[in-house]
């Protein structure tokens, strides 16, 4: 999984969560394919944990085997808390459980080289049934 090694602040403070405001943001870095050839790109907002991305990697890994090269152009910073079970309202922020990245419409998620363009699309098919957003092929222009 993957996880930052040292981080300024253990806990960050809760997002704003204006969904018309959210659906409509669009990202304006990470949005054209650099490494690759071919690349996953989001078309919905939503928040991804290091689970669904390494899922997604060797989804991506295992069909374009050996020769193919795998690009993953997203990384979790986010940390999301929680509080046991059954515990009571009040006495401070939960705990650390996992890490996220909040990903917008437009970000290139990953990046495929070194196979043919139907070996990349059913390769970066296969991973984008493992994230909770919308996705869609892209060729490098």
């Amino acid at each position: 999984m993957l996880f930052p090694n040292k981080v300024k602040y253990r806990k960050w403070q809760t997002a704003r969560k204006n969904s018309k405001k959210l659906s409509q943001k669009v990202e304006t870095r990470g949005n054209k394919v650099s490494f690759g050839e071919y690349g996953l790109k989001a078309l919905s907002q939503a928040r991804i944990t290091s689970n669904q991305i390494e899922s997604a990697r060797k989804a991506i890994k295992r069909h374009v085997g050996k020769f193919g090269k795998v690009y993953i152009r997203v990384f979790p910073d986010r940390p999301v808390t929680r509080k046991a079970a059954e515990v009571g309202m009040g006495k401070g922020k939960g705990a650390p459980e996992f890490f996220c990245m909040e990903v917008f419409i437009g970000r290139v998620l990953f990046e495929v080289s070194g196979v043919s363009e139907e070996v990349a699309k059913e390769a970066l098919r296969k991973g984008s049934t493992k994230m909770p957003l919308k996705t869609k092929v892209i060729a490098k222009v």
